[in-house]
């Protein structure tokens, strides 16, 4: 059972979907929710990860229904839902954007797909599914939440966030749902997609990617950062790069947020200092448009 100091969770084990393998979804909503109130969503991966840390396997979390709280309390976002989405044993393949990853070639790809974890594990558990995981968001469990939960259905107040391959799926959900999310937050982008730098051909793919499918700026908001330490420390030359891309998209100051951390590492405790800055950065411009 997720257990929350703030705010109130109900759980669904083994949520059913066509697309991918069933997961549990939590959904946090304020202390103050009620239905005569509709609430816009933030929409998050690795689930597991987000409220309770004995939910998990290293026994950290990103303390998200703290930060939720902590910013209603202070009025600088509208009160907002959560909808933290487990991970499988299917994570890497559900998380790694597809397209971008067929305009590799047949031999880059085998070789993507042989990637193996430090300690020799294979990383990928099956093909590649990030297209049918985020139809499973858009088409099965985004109309559940809505018929469920008195929640603001439409695309300015959706939202989807992600840290480490949970950053490169929101930014990809961005794209190829830009009528769906109004905004995503990716932090600790992983832009090399497996765990070695030297000579990988899924950071050129990715920026390709984005070059080509980043929807214009108006009606979107990305916001992107890292560290400097651990895995984050191979993010910085790309995410130049991207920022870039994205500074050429035309995205300015009041569409683009993107921040260096020295001396984060790519763990929860470092995502969970940081995620006050992202979700302020998406809600505190939807509170305004909605006349707050």
């Amino acid at each position: 059972m997720v257990r929350v100091s703030s705010g109130i969770i109900q759980s669904f084990e083994e949520f059913s979907s066509h697309f991918v393998v069933p997961r549990n979804i939590d959904v946090w909503v304020p202390d103050s929710y009620n239905l005569k109130k509709r609430y816009p969503v933030l929409y998050m991966h690795d689930g597991q990860m987000l409220f309770d840390s004995s939910e998990n396997w290293n026994h950290k979390e990103w303390m998200t229904d703290e930060t939720m709280s902590s910013l209603i309390k202070a009025d600088k976002i509208e009160e907002c839902m959560v909808v933290g989405i487990w991970n499988t044993d299917h994570r890497h393949g559900e998380y790694l954007p597809r397209k971008p990853f067929e305009t590799l070639s047949m031999a880059q790809q085998e070789a993507v797909y042989q990637s193996t974890r430090p300690g020799g594990e294979p990383l990928f558990n099956g093909k590649i599914v990030s297209d049918q995981y985020l139809m499973f968001i858009v088409s099965e469990l985004k109309p559940f939440i809505d018929g469920r939960f008195s929640t603001l259905p439409d695309q300015p107040n959706t939202y989807i966030a992600g840290s480490s391959m949970g950053g490169l799926i929101s930014l990809y959900a961005l794209c190829e749902y830009p009528e769906v999310f109004r905004g995503a937050a990716c932090l600790s982008t992983h832009w090399t997609g497996t765990f070695s730098a030297d000579n990988n051909p899924l950071p050129e793919a990715f920026l390709q990617y984005l070059s080509s499918r980043l929807p214009a700026p108006e009606g979107h908001l990305l916001y992107m950062d890292h560290g400097t330490v651990g895995l984050d420390a191979m993010y910085g030359p790309v995410q130049e790069k991207a920022d870039q891309i994205i500074r050429a998209k035309g995205y300015t100051d009041d569409h683009f947020l993107t921040k260096v951390f020295p001396g984060d590492d790519h763990v929860e405790t470092a995502w969970s200092r940081r995620l006050p800055i992202a979700v302020e950065f998406l809600l505190k411009q939807q509170k305004s448009n909605n006349g707050a």
